[in-house]
């Protein structure tokens, strides 16, 4: 298959780029980035020599529909602009948030302007979802938050109280994208951690919030912190929930939780339940598509305690852009991808 990516020249463009480059049913034919168009390749990618000689082209409607599939790796606001003009049949993974959102209203108050439209939600692992993608030939990718957060709690909206979910999660630089911001200096971010969006303002929480009710969360509310942390990439999220009073009433309850889990992930293998006693760590989900999980009853609070990490780059964008890819175009699911981090 020929595939193009739009917008290849930032941090998601890099992964995607790399990850496609061991793909072997994904031929990358057309390699756009318009602000960077006629630079080399490896000037702003430097670890993918296998693409050494080749520039970025500039964005154009008639090479993008050239292509069997479509990778759109843009700013917010701008993929939709593009849509109206690419033939009907071109399969289409957009990575960015024009098409996340079912609600116009929420879609104006986060992100502002006219809301674009909803495409298929491409979250796997939320039960229901797998067949919706495969039978789509457009998707929208999650944000790396949503993945991270509603995957980790999907699996406990019946045992919980959705309208009372508390998060607090941390990512890499790189989730900020890659245009030059003081506040993302090294000099600011190193050795400093710094909450951001606070109050919750941050565009994902409607995402996480739709996709909770997705997964049977009826009226699923968060409050959502999120955190600068002085790393390149990953995510660390840390979610508590209200436990319904006859749920806690098990003396089992730890273990219920944890059987829970295990069902809902039994046939996932990007989604790991870690064993008892190990929690997870970014730097476990490196370069990889896999989020790992842990969880845990807080009997002093009554509350379900979520722990999750994924690779923002990974799981949290390019690695499930091509897992998403691999089921519209009916290949095996896992293809071009990796379990294992690389430490």
């Amino acid at each position: 298959m020929k595939i193009g990516i739009i917008g290849a020249s930032g941090y998601t463009g890099g992964e995607l780029l790399r990850l496609l480059g061991n793909h072997p049913d994904f031929q990358l034919s057309y390699i756009a980035a318009g602000s960077n168009a006629g630079e080399l390749i490896t000037s702003l990618h430097p670890q993918l020599p296998t693409l050494a000689g080749r520039t970025f082209e500039e964005t154009s409607v008639a090479k993008m529909s050239a292509c069997d599939l479509l990778f759109m790796a843009l700013p917010h606001g701008e993929s939709s602009k593009y849509i109206s003009q690419l033939r009907a049949d071109l399969k289409i993974i957009d990575l960015g948030a024009d098409f996340r959102l079912s609600s116009a209203a929420s879609w104006t108050k986060y992100y502002g302007g006219a809301h674009a439209g909803t495409w298929t939600y491409g979250l796997p692992e939320i039960a229901g979802l797998r067949s919706q993608i495969a039978a789509a030939n457009r998707i929208a990718n999650p944000g790396c938050y949503a993945t991270a957060i509603a995957l980790a709690t999907a699996p406990a909206v019946g045992v919980i109280d959705p309208t009372d979910i508390v998060v607090v999660a941390a990512s890499g630089t790189t989730g900020a994208g890659r245009s030059a911001k003081t506040n993302l200096l090294g000099s600011e971010v190193m050795n400093s951690l710094s909450s951001y969006k606070f109050g919750g303002v941050h565009q994902h929480t409607p995402e996480i919030e739709e996709t909770l009710v997705k997964a049977g969360g009826s009226g699923a509310k968060i409050s959502f912190t999120p955190i600068l942390a002085p790393m390149p990439r990953g995510i660390l999220a840390t979610i508590t929930a209200r436990l319904n009073p006859q749920f806690l009433a098990n003396p089992d309850v730890d273990q219920e939780v944890r059987e829970l889990y295990g069902k809902y992930f039994e046939n996932e293998q990007f989604a790991i339940l870690l064993p008892e006693g190990q929690l997870p760590k970014t730097s476990s989900v490196l370069g990889s598509n896999s989020i790992q999980i842990q969880v845990a009853v807080d009997h002093h609070t009554q509350r379900l305690v979520i722990s999750s990490a994924i690779d923002n780059l990974g799981k949290g964008a390019a690695g499930q852009a091509i897992q998403n890819a691999n089921l519209i175009s009916g290949l095996p699911e896992n293809l071009g991808l990796s379990i294992s981090g690389t430490p």
